[in-house]
């Protein structure tokens, strides 16, 4: 596609055969589509015809410097027309991962990486693993807790105690030798275990703690776990907690209350209530004002949902659970409560109606180049690109009148 960063001439009288030349072909200048003009800026009526000139062409040129442009057929470079195309030079191998550097060249779609297409050549990015043998055959091949490659490649954990673990949540945190102060890697998943809160390794690796505490009697909704490092410290299960601080009563209070939501003593303002939020399985005062809880399951007595707002929440659009869902394969988003749809960029719904959705490649599309309605020059065989009428310099002798 041409660069069209030129520039209207109008303040001097311009060649007469040129003049006449430019003006049978105006219609189908700057892009070539029928609405030409009004994109432009240039009147019909009365006005001469448009004239473009290149940005550093001088200013004093005469009619030599003038370029004309013509509707085209030919593809810009990066693009093709491929067996599967719907239109003409609507895929771009510089970028299309189905059709990288030629029609059909798909790039492979991965498993602990990611492929994409530049510039015609497929390319890898790890995610999370690496690529230390830089084969892309075999991807990313190193797990991002490996001992000899901890968080990039050739950082190796040669202390046996301070192996290659996440620091943070397991699986969701950057790498590195040893764990933080208070935590320690037990196993080879890579995940640090609190010492002193794990049942599982409680003071040290391995240390399990006994539920019982050596057979004695059960406490109401609570077990002996982990504490400080030491077992025997009394645990609350289940969403209770010993507000009491009696020991012997168990834990006696439910945390799922307006009262004691999460955690004891913490009240619920006026006009909320407590409930379980789905995102973090945790209490939570719902709602702020301005938003609606809605509710999703229930798992005996307690019921899970979350705060929403019910003007732009697509999976909650009006009122709780009215999902604003695909329409065609065009997603439809929640405007002020009510479900609309949201075309994609360089798509359109031009026969306005939603049965069909958003129907229209308005970037590849020669009858709808760039918009509804606006037309490549058709007896040219002119092509759309990126939502743009294809053009080229003319033809030397192109509109030239005969003598």
């Amino acid at each position: 596609m041409m660069n069209m960063r030129s520039r209207l001439r109008s303040d001097r009288p311009s060649h007469p055969r040129l003049g006449i030349a430019l003006m049978t072909i105006s219609l189908a200048l700057a892009w070539g589509c029928s609405t030409a003009q009004d994109r432009l800026g240039v009147a019909i009526d009365n006005q001469p015809p448009p004239v473009f000139v290149t940005e550093d062409a001088g200013g004093d040129a005469d009619a030599s410097d003038f370029v004309n442009y013509c509707p085209s057929n030919k593809c810009p470079p990066g693009w093709t027309t491929c067996p599967t195309s719907l239109f003409p030079c609507d895929v771009n191998l510089l970028s299309d991962v189905n059709n990288c550097g030629a029609c059909g060249s798909t790039c492979p779609p991965g498993l602990n990486e990611k492929f994409s297409c530049d510039n015609g050549a497929c390319k890898m990015a790890c995610e999370k693993h690496l690529d230390c043998d830089g084969i892309v055959d075999n991807g990313c091949e190193i797990s991002p807790v490996d001992d000899k490659n901890c968080g990039a490649c050739g950082k190796e954990c040669k202390d046996p105690d301070k192996r290659c673990v996440y620091q943070g949540q397991w699986g969701n945190s950057p790498t590195d030798c040893g764990c933080p102060d208070g935590k320690a890697s037990c196993d080879a998943s890579g995940q640090c275990y609190d010492l002193k809160a794990d049942d599982t390794n409680c003071g040290a690796c391995g240390t399990q703690c006994d539920p019982t505490n050596g057979g004695k009697p059960a406490l109401a909704n609570a077990k002996y776990g982990c504490g400080d490092g030491k077992c025997g410290a009394l645990k609350c299960t289940g969403r209770f907690a010993n507000c009491d601080g009696n020991v012997e009563n168990g834990c006696e209070t439910s945390i799922v209350a307006d009262d004691n939501c999460g955690s004891c003593g913490v009240v619920c303002p006026a006009g909320t209530a407590c409930r379980i939020d789905s995102a973090t399985s945790q209490p939570m005062c719902a709602c702020p004002t301005g938003l609606t809880y809605c509710q999703n399951h229930c798992e005996g007595d307690v019921c899970f949902g979350s705060c929403v707002d019910l003007t732009t929440d697509y999976a909650n659009c009006g009122a709780c659970g009215a999902y604003c869902s695909y329409l065609n394969g065009t997603p439809r988003t929640c405007n002020f409560g009510s479900c609309e749809m949201r075309c994609r960029e360089g798509q359109a719904d031009c026969n306005n109606s939603q049965s069909d959705g958003c129907e229209v490649n308005t970037n590849s599309d020669p009858h709808n180049c760039g918009g509804c309605g606006q037309v490549c020059d058709a007896v040219a065989g002119q092509a759309c690109v990126a939502g743009r009428c294809v053009v080229e310099p003319c033809d030397q002798d192109a509109g030239e009148l005969a003598r």
